[in-house]
């Protein structure tokens, strides 16, 4: 069962990640790039990382490619053009791609990997957020104060005008 998911999960990062770098519409990159991601969280959750797949969701899905799609609309509406991307170069960028699948196939079969036995899945999140209330409670909080600094810092500059 497990191995039937990583196989469809791998399927879904590797074909979107494809398709954002071969789709000519930048918008519908960054949208393959947000199931590319999920696809990423899907495979950190079959690892039992449960903190790993949260933070993958809640940065990177939720803040970065919304940003970026934020940004790409906002671009959009200023200029009035569509915005496209496109390879100049495709024959050197498949020549590179193919000698580093190539590379890839060589040190992946001529590698002995050693299977360990199955570990009983530890709850990360748990241990995590004791880690963090009891022995660096210290550093979390001097994180946030800064993070709240830069925050304001960032409303202050926006608001010069």
């Amino acid at each position: 069962m497990e191995l039937g998911v990583f196989y469809i999960l791998a399927a879904v990062i590797v074909v979107s990640g494809l398709l954002v770098v071969t789709l000519k519409n930048i918008f519908h990159s960054a949208l393959m790039l947000i199931l590319c991601l999920f696809g990423v969280a899907g495979i950190y959750i079959l690892l039992h990382a449960d903190f790993l797949a949260a933070v993958q969701v809640l940065l990177y899905v939720g803040g970065v490619t919304i940003l970026m799609i934020f940004a790409i609309m906002v671009t959009h509406q200023l200029t009035g053009k569509k915005i496209k991307h496109y390879n100049e170069q495709p024959v050197p960028a498949g020549l590179i791609i193919l000698s580093l699948l190539i590379l890839l196939i060589v040190s992946i079969t001529r590698t002995a990997f050693e299977v360990a036995d199955k570990a009983e899945p530890m709850p990360t999140v748990a241990v995590i957020g004791r880690a963090l209330m009891t022995d660096y409670v210290l550093p979390f909080e001097v994180v946030s104060v800064v993070l709240l600094v830069a925050l304001i810092g960032a409303i202050v500059i926006a608001r010069r005008d």
